[in-house]
């Protein structure tokens, strides 16, 4: 891993109608996880109906990053959004495969995949 800012991995949100595209980049770390999940409860507040994480340029994801996510998905659904986990490197798709967390997430393939 390299060194990585601090700051969230969102590295923009576009809104499409009722869906919401947050798009990360970078690592998914503990270092970056507070403002990650921040950043992504606000999303949620706003009641999009579909939540999407653009994962295309993320190039690592930790546990905590994972947890999150796990986080995110529940308050999702309290609030009636659906959470979308788009454009997933193979490799990181592959840990939450052995997680087993894409049982629960939906993951969808990139726009260019």
């Amino acid at each position: 891993m390299s060194p990585e800012p601090t700051g969230s991995p969102i590295a923009g949100v576009d809104w499409d109608d009722g869906t919401c595209i947050a798009h990360a980049s970078g690592e998914i770390v503990m270092e970056r996880n507070e403002p990650f999940q921040e950043e992504l409860l606000s999303l949620i507040a706003r009641k999009p109906e579909r939540l999407v994480v653009d994962f295309a340029a993320v190039s690592f994801i930790d546990s905590s990053g994972m947890a999150t996510l796990v986080k995110v998905l529940a308050r999702a659904r309290k609030a009636g959004s659906e959470l979308i986990l788009r454009g997933m490197p193979e490799r990181i798709r592959g840990v939450f495969e052995i997680a087993r967390l894409d049982r629960i997430f939906r993951i969808e393939a990139g726009e260019g995949s």
